[in-house]
């Protein structure tokens, strides 16, 4: 019996696994921190707004985004004539794939980067080069070395997920100057939000000033929208172009547009998960760090922790045993990690619950 046989090469690709989400049993109260999502929820004002569209169902929503993207521009001092929305920053990232990759193209991502890249570039039927990675941080050096006439296109997560790690603007930069002209270089901005370096720069200027960078942000993440699916990305006129060609017409809710706008004007809001984010990952990193284990330096709001391989020590074993306690962290074998758990930055209450979890399964308790 003949049936429809999938394009070249989508058989080929692991399907992206999200962050389990726990099912609670009675009694046992359940903190899920392995799909970083933030512990305070939208603003109230988003919540409002999202409320309000409740009473025009019926009607399509405005197909450019035009409210937010008006209000993405005066917050970033952008022009929103340059500005994508999306359903989520996956589906900008996918619509710059199918725009910009085709069969027998090659597209650059490292070598723990966002799970959705390789997705993307292959169900474009384009190969994904992987370049390794230096202490978990993307090389600017091994991405170069992997460019052929065949790359059309480079992924960059900065700060990457799940690594936490980032890099500086000055090696940002060397990395656009040695791409050639014709190779997109998609910055994924979408942990932004979390990051107080001075040395740091989330892509705005390059895509300012170059004609082959492009910016993508999400709401998902310090805006607590997740549920809602809303990203955006930055981009030269001719990209935007291009790009809105095949992009759906309502790709984007109304109540979404509309929460969106109220969470990115509340910006008390979102300096308070700011501040507690870093305040919680100075203080998990550290203590976490006094039980024996390794935590790789994270800007991001979530913390990277490396387990031993010994039996009865293991990031397999330890999942099991905070998993147990109602603590659901990250496990990292589809990401090439599996020595290593990401946790989620939760409330104070998560947080100290995990570090106690993780003290009393070292301690072989």
């Amino acid at each position: 019996m003949s049936r429809p046989v999938p394009n070249p090469g989508i058989l080929d690709i692991a399907p992206y696994t999200p962050g389990k989400t726990p099912v609670p049993e009675p009694g046992r109260k359940v903190f899920k921190l392995s799909a970083n999502e933030t512990p305070f929820g939208p603003s109230p004002k988003a919540i409002e707004a999202y409320k309000a569209v409740a009473d025009h169902l019926e009607d399509y929503p405005e197909g450019t985004s035009r409210v937010l993207r008006e209000a993405i521009g005066r917050a970033f001092g952008l022009d929103p004539d340059r500005i994508i929305c999306g359903a989520g920053s996956d589906e900008i990232l996918n619509l710059l794939a199918h725009t910009y990759l085709s069969q027998g193209d090659e597209a650059i991502s490292t070598a723990h980067g966002f799970l959705v890249y390789p997705i993307a570039t292959m169900a474009n039927g384009a190969k994904n080069v992987v370049a390794p990675e230096t202490e978990y941080t993307a090389d600017v050096d091994a991405i170069l070395a992997r460019v052929t006439p065949r790359t059309k296109l480079v992924w960059l997560a900065n700060p990457n997920n799940p690594t936490g790690t980032y890099l500086p603007f000055d090696q940002v930069k060397r990395l656009r100057a040695g791409l050639p002209g014709h190779v997109l270089l998609v910055l994924d901005a979408a942990y932004s939000d979390y990051v107080s370096r001075n040395d740091y720069e989330l892509g705005i200027e390059l895509v300012a000033t170059t004609e082959n960078t492009v910016m993508t942000h999400t709401f998902s993440k310090i805006h607590g929208l997740a549920a809602l699916r809303i990203g955006w990305m930055f981009g030269p006129a001719h990209i935007v172009d291009a790009v809105n060609r095949i992009r759906g017409p309502f790709n984007v809710s109304t109540s979404a547009m509309k929460a969106a706008v109220a969470a990115i004007e509340d910006t008390a809001h979102v300096q308070m998960s700011k501040a507690h984010t870093e305040k919680w990952r100075n203080w998990l990193t550290e203590e976490i760090g006094k039980l024996g284990l390794k935590v790789t330096p994270s800007v991001a709001n979530f913390v990277l922790i490396h387990f031993p391989t010994t039996k009865g020590k293991t990031a397999a074993e330890a999942d099991v045993f905070l998993t147990k306690r109602g603590l659901v962290l990250r496990g990292l074998n589809n990401y090439g990690l599996p020595h290593a758990l990401r946790m989620t930055i939760g409330t104070e209450e998560a947080n100290r619950l995990v570090v106690e979890g993780l003290r009393d399964f070292m301690a072989g308790k």
